[in-house]
Parts: structure tokens; C-alpha cells; sequence
């Protein structure tokens, strides 16, 4: 019996020391099958780069997303994807023997190790640089440690007004700046962007462009719709003072002081402003009582007081005011009920040339005031058609008018032979100076030259709807056949030349 027990006991052993035999040195593996998304959209990302911790296996995504991990050994593993736009994502799988573990990774778009771009250095103009040009290349370098493609957003600013200039989506380190003003301080800086990590902005730099020229001739063109007002220096160049977003028209500049005074429609009232030569500090001079006439196109205003006040009219009602927006007084009212479209006052004794017209423009009159509101002399009265372009002779003896000597008379205000004329205070005598004028059109708004020896103006079609363009004439010259016109700016109205 106990031989037979000690047979069966070396058996069992023997069984199990064979098995124990079979399973010494086999390594126990399993696979690991995977997706990898965007977070944000749940689309497939390809290309993703698959690897583990502990090493295993690495590999990549196909098309559709989707990778395998084959024959790993059994053990807990952290799944790491990495791709281009994209952080790193972990996901933890537990591999076990001879099975299939599957795991879904998410991935959020960002920058990884992508590095934000170096500061752009501003290069040229140098910072400070004066006497800049008003058109010029704005030069700066930039670099991107990952060599990205890189954009550039420039912004401009001045030390004038709150006006921000940006231009977007450059993509070139030299920049031609445009429409700048004369004797502004301009501040620059530049934003770049690789479209990855936040834009970086340099630093601010300044130049300052060239000092305002002196001007004589001012003027208005239609931009956009609006009446803008521009200047032209003693070389024919031409620079826009007023913005072409708003209606600014009838520029008077005072010598005296050195503004310019006009006028500008705004919140469906017409007001008189006053500027520097050069545009800048725009100042509203009217309060409550703006200006006002039966067309505000043919209104008129005076600068009055050496320099220190205004005059003009609101209807039948003349109103002067400080140039600083301060004592707006009455001191004249028309006493037929007219209204008064235009007014100039003399420099030398304070005596005012008055046109007024009915409610349509017509049954004008032109007459003289004193400074006290009393009539001292009437030049014009009780003709047919449209009259205007008052303006009198520094030593008091002329005043210079346009009469459209046709007569007719229409509700658009429309004039068919409107010529130029000079009436001498003193002898009442009254010369015609649109010679050499072509039939069909009209001369306009006329102005004296700063030595009187000429005149400057408008001449245009009688169509009414034909381009306005400024001429200027020696007022000695007799010749008849228009030799004596010389056209000095196209497509431009309301001239002054001080």
C-alpha cells in the first residue's frame, strides 16, 4: 500500500513540474486599439504620433484617426498623442493577456511647443526722427524662433486728436504710409502674429512730418457726398483740411489771427467752426443760435473785430459772437423781413455790405450799414435774378458782387448769365469784369487777391449740375477774348485768397 502512494505522489509532481516547465520564460502580451479626436469638433486626427509609458510600441494614426498597439506586454499603460496644432493628450489602458483593450483620446487644439514670435524692431524712421515726408516707408524686423509664418497689424496715432490708424493682415516688414498731415507727431508701433501663440506687439516709436507750408488759396471739393475743404501751398500742391466724413464748406481765413473760419452741417444745423492753418484744433464758435438762410449753400459770414468775432445771419437776423463761443449779440435785423444770405464787414471803418433776398433767393437787394445798424449807402436794388459774392476792397472803396443779368428766375435756383462786377463806393460807378466770359456759363463767388490786383472765382455751365472749377484774372487786363482767365484748380468751389 505505501509503495502504491508513493508511485502516485512522484505522478502528481511530475504533472505539475512539467507545467511549471511549459510557462518559464513566456512573456503574457495583449494589443491596445485606439481613436484619437478633436475635442473641440470630434473629427478624426491623423498623423497623430501614439506612444507609451512604459515603451512599447510607437505609431501613428491613419486617415480615419484610428491605431493599434500589437503584442505589448501585459501592464498598466499611459497612452501619449502628439500632433502638429494640437496639446499632448494621455489616457491611461490596463493591457491584459491575449485580450483587445481600446481607449479614445481627446485632443484640444493649441500652441504645444510651438514659441510666440520674437518683438518686431522698428527700424525706420528712426524715433523722434523731424521733418518726415507726408508719404513714407514705415521699415521693421521680425523673426519667429519656429520660423512661422508671420502677419504684421500696424497701428498709427498722433498727438493732435484721438484718430487710431490700423492696417491689417500685412505681410511684408515695410509698410508706405499715405495722407498724412503737415507738423503732426505721429506714434507708430507693429503687432505680429503666426496665427498660433498671441500676437506680440514692439514698442512705440515717434517721427514728426514736415512743418505746415504757408497757403493762401483755400477752397471746397465734394468728396463722399460732403463739402470738404482744402488749401494749395505756393508750389500747386494740394492738402485736405476737413474730414470727408462731414460737410465743411465756405473757408475764411483771418490774417490777423492766422484760423481759418467755416462752416459745417452737423446734427441738421450749420454752425461756424474756426481751424489753424493746418486742420488741426477744429472748434465749434456758435451756440443756440446757428446759421441760417433760405439756401445754405449761398450763405455768407465775416470775420469782424480785427480777428476777435464773427457776423452772420440766421434769416432776417444778424448775430455777432466772439470767436472763443462767447456773447452772441443781435446787431441788425433786416427791417422788410428779408432774409440776409450774405455779410462783409470792412476792415477799415466796420461798415457791413448786406445782400438780402426773399424766402426763394430773389428780389435782392445789396445796401451799406455802419456799425450801428443804420443804412449809409444802397448799391443794388429792385432787379430780377440771383445776386451774391459780396466782398469789399481792404481801403473801403470797392465791393465786388456777381448779378445774373438774364433776370430769370426758376425754384431751383438756377442762373443763366451771372458775370462779375466791381461798384465803387465813392462814385457809385459800376464796371462788368466777367470779360472773355463763354456764353452758357456762370461766374461765381468772387474774391479779391491779397493785393487786389486780381480776382479769383468760379466759373461753371448754366446747366447747373456741371463741374465748378476756380479761375483767377488780373483785374487791369482789357483783352476780351478770355485770355485774361487763367483756370488754376478743376472740379472746386467757394474760393478765398487772403
Amino acid at each position: 500500500m505505501k509503495t502504491i502512494y508513493k508511485l502516485l505522489l512522484l505522478s502528481v509532481l511530475g504533472i505539475f513540474q512539467a507545467c511549471s516547465e511549459d510557462t518559464i520564460g513566456e512573456e503574457l502580451t495583449g494589443s491596445v486599439t485606439g481613436l484619437v479626436i478633436a475635442k473641440a469638433t470630434g473629427e478624426p486626427i491623423p498623423e497623430a504620433e501614439i506612444t507609451t509609458s512604459p515603451a512599447s510600441t510607437t505609431v501613428f494614426t491613419d486617415e480615419n484617426g484610428e491605431f493599434k498597439l500589437e503584442n505589448i506586454l501585459v501592464d498598466s499603460y499611459s497612452v501619449k498623442a502628439e500632433a502638429d496644432g494640437y496639446v499632448t493628450s494621455f489616457k491611461g489602458v490596463a493591457v491584459t493577456t491575449g485580450a483587445t483593450s481600446n481607449v479614445v483620446i481627446e485632443m484640444a487644439e493649441g500652441t504645444g511647443n510651438n514659441r510666440a514670435p520674437n518683438p518686431p524692431k522698428l527700424i525706420t524712421p528712426e524715433d523722434n526722427a523731424e521733418g518726415q515726408s507726408l508719404e513714407l516707408d514705415l521699415i521693421w524686423e521680425a523673426s519667429d524662433p519656429d520660423a512661422d509664418s508671420l502677419t504684421y497689424e500696424l497701428e498709427i496715432r498722433n498727438n493732435r486728436n484721438d484718430d487710431i490708424l490700423k492696417y491689417e493682415n500685412i505681410q511684408d516688414t515695410i509698410y508706405r504710409l499715405e495722407g498724412l498731415n503737415y507738423g503732426y507727431k505721429y506714434f507708430w508701433q507693429v503687432k505680429v502674429s503666426d496665427s498660433i501663440n498671441n500676437p506680440v506687439m514692439s514698442e512705440v516709436k515717434s517721427f514728426t512730418t514736415l512743418e505746415h507750408p504757408e497757403s493762401r488759396i483755400f477752397y471746397v471739393k465734394s468728396v463722399n457726398g460732403n463739402n470738404v475743404i482744402y488749401a494749395m501751398d505756393p508750389n500747386e500742391n494740394e492738402y485736405q483740411l476737413t474730414s470727408s466724413e462731414v460737410n465743411s464748406f465756405r473757408p475764411r481765413k483771418n490774417l490777423r489771427t492766422n484760423k481759418i473760419a467755416y462752416l459745417k452741417t452737423e446734427a441738421n444745423q450749420t454752425h461756424l467752426y474756426t481751424m489753424n492753418l493746418d486742420g488741426s484744433q477744429q472748434t465749434r464758435v456758435t451756440g443756440n443760435i446757428p446759421v441760417n438762410g433760405f439756401n445754405l449753400e449761398q450763405l455768407d459770414f465775416s470775420w469782424a473785430d480785427d480777428g476777435a468775432s464773427l457776423v452772420y445771419p440766421n434769416f432776417s437776423k444778424l448775430y455777432k459772437v466772439n470767436v472763443n463761443g462767447n456773447d452772441t449779440e443781435l446787431i441788425y435785423q433786416e427791417p422788410k423781413g428779408k432774409f440776409i444770405t450774405e455779410v462783409d464787414v470792412s476792415e477799415k471803418n466796420g461798415n457791413m455790405a448786406l445782400l438780402v433776398n426773399n424766402a426763394s433767393g430773389y428780389e435782392a437787394e445789396i445796401y451799406m450799414i455802419d456799425p450801428q445798424g443804420n443804412k449809409v449807402k444802397t448799391v443794388l436794388s429792385n432787379v430780377d435774378g440771383a445776386v451774391g459774392g459780396l466782398d469789399i476792397s481792404v481801403d473801403n472803396k470797392l465791393l465786388l458782387f456777381t448779378r445774373d443779368i438774364s433776370g430769370y428766375e426758376s425754384s431751383d435756383y438756377r442762373r443763366l448769365n451771372s458775370r462779375i462786377f466791381i461798384y465803387n463806393l465813392e462814385t457809385s460807378e459800376v464796371q462788368d469784369y466777367s470779360r472773355g466770359k463763354l456764353e452758357g456759363t456762370n461766374d461765381l463767388d468772387p474774391r479779391f487777391s491779397p493785393n487786389e490786383a486780381e480776382i479769383i472765382f468760379v466759373n461753371t455751365s448754366n446747366d447747373g449740375v456741371s463741374q465748378n472749377d476756380i479761375y483767377t484774372a488780373y483785374l487791369e487786363d482789357q483783352d476780351t477774348d478770355g485770355s485774361h482767365r487763367y483756370q488754376i484748380i478743376e472740379d472746386a468751389k467757394m474760393p478765398d485768397w487772403e
